[in-house]
């Protein structure tokens, strides 16, 4: 059953995507100005089918995210200062800037196990999935992840267990085209990845991952699937990344006119005019969004630009072999 958007719940949806949109396009800059510390993974183009998935979480729910899912993670709560600090290596951050942009974790906001292993979030989020079942809790797990880490053993193996636990897990594949440096029809046999759903006898669902609203129904619904002991469902969001796999990357593995082509289906515009259309939006409006978006990400640049970074003593605590 379709869920209720509220025009509340619309606007917020649309600024939500703005913000996804002006803060990838902001760490693009400043690593290309060498003020970070570690490499960026951008997700320039592909931030509607995060933004939907991480804002149709409820608070208590859990995201398990891999890498390039920032858009997923400020939908779902967390505190954009923190994640910059974080970013910018900064002892502010959310790791005490020890993570850098690959290894997010904030347990306050329940978003855990963000790595660099290609599918290493999915057996994390299959623990939480699992532990949630065991004690008798309501709470859903989805996990954030590329299609490249549908080829992985252990995608395979947590896909089993949980249709066989039936645990409340959602597995969101943003199939942005490209696994690293290779493109999807070189590393995948089946055409569309959500059938491979069908091999464990769970629903596999493709929607369109740079429409917010669709993608943002098609989580709801596995989300009140896995609510109700039903067990996880399978969701591939179609989209694309406009930037290569690190910025940096010349992406000379892939034609300039498929990008432009892929940039005609932008999520932004495309929202806009639907809001407009219904009434929702208007000229000023989006203005006065734009501009508290960018008073948010400069308030994150400036707390991030002014903490410090860590000390050697800071550096070497709750650190495990």
């Amino acid at each position: 059953m379709a869920r209720e958007l509220t025009k509340e719940k619309l606007l917020e949806l649309y600024r939500l995507l703005v913000l996804a949109r002006e803060y990838e396009l902001l760490l693009s800059d400043v690593s290309k100005q060498g003020k970070l510390p570690g490499w960026i993974h951008s997700a320039l183009g592909q931030e509607a089918a995060g933004v939907a998935a991480g804002a149709c979480l409820e608070r208590d729910d859990y995201l398990v995210p891999a890498h390039r899912t920032r858009p997923s993670q400020i939908a779902k709560g967390m505190d954009l200062k923190l994640l910059t600090a974080e970013i910018y290596g900064k002892v502010t951050g959310l790791s005490k800037g020890r993570g850098g942009e690959m290894h997010i974790c904030d347990p306050g906001c329940r978003i855990l196990g963000s790595g660099g292993i290609v599918g290493q979030v999915v057996p994390i989020a299959l623990g939480i999935a699992y532990a949630i079942k065991y004690r008798g809790g309501k709470e859903v797990v989805l996990c954030d992840f590329g299609e490249g880490a549908t080829n992985t053993g252990v995608f395979h193996e947590s896909m089993n267990m949980a249709a066989l636990w039936r645990l409340p897990l959602i597995f969101f594949c943003e199939n942005n085209q490209y696994a690293e440096f290779t493109r999807v029809d070189h590393h995948i046999s089946v055409k569309d990845v959500a059938t491979r759903a069908s091999a464990y006898g769970i629903p596999g669902t493709i929607v369109d991952g740079n429409h917010v609203t669709a993608t943002y129904q098609a989580v709801a619904e596995a989300m009140d699937r896995a609510r109700a002991g039903d067990g996880p469902t399978f969701i591939e969001a179609v989209t694309y990344r406009w930037s290569g796999h690190f910025e940096g990357d010349p992406a000379k593995y892939r034609s300039p006119e498929e990008v432009e082509e892929w940039k005609k289906r932008d999520a932004i515009p495309r929202f806009r005019d639907e809001l407009v259309h219904k009434g929702i939006l208007n000229d000023d409006l989006v203005r006065e969004i734009e501009a508290s978006v960018k008073r948010q990400i400069e308030e994150a640049v400036r707390f991030a630009e002014q903490s410090p970074l860590p000390t050697m003593a800071q550096t070497l605590t709750d650190v495990y072999a």
